[in-house]
């Protein structure tokens, strides 16, 4: 079993001792609100296998903190967080990516969405409905995500707006954690080879979570990477990020790139530029206009209270009076 890099620890493939990293190593620091897309390539020059590494902080602070969620549903949407910030890293191009669980049990709904913003990074946001009743009867043992879900099923979509048509894949929930809804989905939907690691917790600086993906390249020619001389790299890569911590996803002192010189430099490790991920909410005062225009009057008017109506944001919380005349004025450029 190949052994992942770390200060007295060993690797299969003839590493540099832990008193000699290589410049390649960077020192450990404070790293937060990151994507870090990476590269495993073994021995030859193209990649045999992509992951992206997440590692959030004051987002995932920021979005819980707005919320009075118990443990277990703050976890959950921690996690979620990190898992659409992985997989938004895909996108080539800006648009929306949503994450979305619908099921029947005690938390029957979960939303993330996460915007690229022209390449440069992502805005996140996320929210969850739950049951305090429901939950309470699950006991005090950490539940599965099957259980917080129930039955029902799990949403990623892809929206870049305007004309263009979005694209949803669609799985049932199932697995213990979300992290193993995330790979069902990836062999359900995408018929792709995928591991995925997610953590989430909170500690003296607030809420943190991570993420970690690692997916297989397509084979060429129907042969699997590395299956002509017996080394298989993706297997290989599975046992080192079996040796992975929720510690290590979590601590804001281990530098991401210092995290994947620890698990894979033995691999052909690359990496490429870090981006940036933030708290952002697309609510505002005119599109909360737009939404109400589009109800029955008689539904509007049984909204308003005291001359004002009252919507709040279940993103971010943020409360918005309305005046109900503001519904009746022409939008601007209206002829």
């Amino acid at each position: 079993m190949p052994r992942r890099a770390s200060c007295s620890g060993v690797s299969a493939r003839k590493p540099p001792r832990p008193d000699a990293m290589p410049d390649s190593a960077p020192a450990a620091g404070p790293a937060d609100d990151l994507v870090l897309p990476f590269q495993l390539t073994g021995d030859g020059d193209g990649a045999r296998l992509l992951g992206r590494l997440v590692r959030m902080g004051p987002l995932v602070d920021d979005v819980l903190g707005r919320h009075a969620y118990p443990e277990p549903v703050a976890r959950l949407l921690a996690e979620a967080l990190a898992l659409t910030a992985t997989l938004a890293a895909t996108l080539k191009y800006d648009g929306v990516f949503t994450l979305q669980a619908q099921g029947d049990g005690p938390v029957p709904l979960l939303v993330v969405d996460a915007e690229s913003c022209n390449g440069r990074g992502y805005r996140l946001r996320g929210y969850a409905r739950h049951d305090d009743a429901r939950l309470a009867a699950l006991g005090a043992a950490p539940p599965a995500t099957t259980r917080l879900f129930g039955t029902g099923w799990l949403a990623f979509t892809v929206d870049q707006g305007g004309s263009t048509q979005r694209y949803q894949g669609i799985v049932e929930i199932a697995g213990d954690s979300l992290a193993e809804c995330a790979q069902h989905y990836f062999r359900q939907s995408q018929q792709l080879d995928a591991a995925v690691l997610l953590a989430a917790g909170h500690g003296g600086e607030g809420w943190r979570a991570g993420g970690l993906i690692l997916e297989r390249i397509a084979a060429t020619g129907g042969r699997a990477p590395g299956s002509a001389d017996g080394d298989d790299p993706w297997r290989r890569a599975m046992m080192l990020l079996a040796t992975s911590t929720v510690t290590e996803l979590l601590d804001p002192w281990l530098a991401a790139e210092r995290l994947l010189f620890r698990l894979f430099h033995a691999e052909g490790l690359r990496v490429n530029r870090p981006r940036p991920v933030e708290r952002g909410c697309r609510c505002s005062e005119a599109r909360i206009v737009d939404v109400l225009r589009r109800l029955p009057r008689e539904d509007v008017a049984e909204l308003a209270a005291d001359g004002a109506i009252e919507v709040t944001c279940e993103f971010c919380s943020g409360v918005y009076r309305v005046d109900p005349g503001l519904l009746d004025r022409e939008e601007p450029g209206t002829p």
